[in-house]
Parts: C-alpha cells; sequence; structure tokens
C-alpha cells in the first residue's frame, strides 16, 4: 500500500501553491486534518463531504495503512478508484502549512493530538502563542477550526492559549461531541476509559493583530 496506493494519493509539495487544483474534479471547500490517526474521521468527512476538498496529514506509517486499508481491497492497491476529494501529505503537517497560500483553507481539523506535556515539545503545538498567528493565516475569515481533546492537561492549556488571542472567536467547548463530528478510534478509547473529550469550534475573526 506505500508503494503503490500513497503515491496515487499523496499531495505533493509543488501542488501547495494552488492546492485546490490537485483534486481530480473542482471543489467548493478545502480542508485540511492535521495528524489523522487511524483514518476514520478523514474518511467519513470525504464520504460526507463531496465537494469539498481534504488533505489529511499523518507522519506515522501504521496510520496511513490504516486509512488505505479502508479504502482498497487486498490485490487492488493499483487499481482500486479511490475518492477523487481526498489528498494525503506523509510528512510534518508544519511544513505544507508553510507552503500554503494565504486564507486558503476552509476548515482545519485537529483532533485528539498528542498533549506534548514537556516543555522542549512544546514548539510542536499547533495550540501555541508562537503557532497561532500560522494557523490563523491559512485559514480564509470566517473559517472554522475544529479542536478535540480528552486529556486535561492540554484541554487547560488550549482554554489559557485561546483566551489570550484576537484571531479566533471562541465560544465554551461542547462537552458532547456535536453533529458532524464523525467519531474516531481516540475518542472511543478516551470515552472507554472514563475521560471526556472538549470539542471546541473556532472561527476567523479576520483581524491580524499580533498575539
Amino acid at each position: 500500500m506505500i508503494e503503490q496506493t500513497l503515491p496515487r494519493l499523496r499531495f505533493a509539495a509543488a501542488e501547495a501553491g494552488a492546492p485546490r487544483a490537485a483534486f481530480a474534479g473542482d471543489v467548493e471547500a478545502l480542508w485540511l486534518e492535521v495528524g489523522f490517526g487511524g483514518g476514520e474521521h478523514a474518511l467519513a468527512q470525504a464520504a460526507a463531504n463531496p465537494a469539498a476538498g481534504l488533505i489529511a496529514c499523518e507522519v506515522f506509517e501504521n496510520g496511513i495503512c490504516s486509512l488505505l486499508s479502508r479504502l482498497v481491497p487486498q490485490g487492488g492497491e493499483a487499481t482500486a478508484p479511490l475518492p477523487g476529494n481526498l489528498r494525503l501529505w506523509d510528512a510534518d503537517a508544519r511544513d505544507l502549512m508553510q507552503l500554503l497560500p494565504d486564507g486558503c483553507l476552509d476548515r482545519l481539523f485537529l483532533l485528539f493530538p498528542d498533549p506534548w506535556p514537556k516543555t522542549r515539545h512544546a514548539k510542536r503545538r499547533f495550540v501555541h502563542p508562537a503557532a497561532l498567528a500560522g494557523v490563523a493565516r491559512v485559514l480564509r475569515p470566517g473559517g472554522e477550526w475544529r479542536i478535540a481533546s480528552d486529556d486535561p492537561t492540554y484541554q487547560g492549556w488550549v482554554a489559557e492559549v485561546l483566551a489570550d488571542q484576537v484571531l479566533f472567536d471562541v465560544k465554551p467547548p461542547d462537552t458532547q461531541r456535536p453533529a458532524g463530528w464523525p467519531p474516531t478510534r481516540y475518542e472511543a478509547k478516551a470515552l472507554a476509559a472514563g475521560r471526556r473529550p472538549l470539542y471546541w469550534s473556532l472561527c476567523r475573526t479576520g483581524r491580524e493583530e499580533a498575539i
């Protein structure tokens, strides 16, 4: 699958300047998922929203293989039809976001990320005072950023960071998964373990003030 199927879906760096042109047909919106895990959410969104082009990012081979195995049967790695509105970026999502044009994204997903509790890992967080401007740059005004986490420390961190910025309008997080948010296996594991996820839906304000 990595050798035959992934190249058929891979989003190339050279396509980042005009990302909507990378899809098989015209798309009315451009979405990006950072860290798709096992691929459940990305595939559900692509299937339910055929007019949206989704670039799904994941660096771990196990997750990529999990998504691809849901798409193609054994023996069909090189020939099975693939969704025309789904592309995969199998490198660091931060590198892709630096290549994308200003305001090109209509929606961004960051679902159940690793909490990165150690200080030396903080630079890898998308929810970080130093990173918010880069996220805001690629989202159009009115664009949506969806964040979910079951980790209490990360939940507190998100609340703290979002309270001290002007780039996104922030409503209180939902305590139940909202309609239109497909489930993930990470969410199911959290619920089974008794952890309660929080779900944020942020709206890009269009303001550009420094954080």
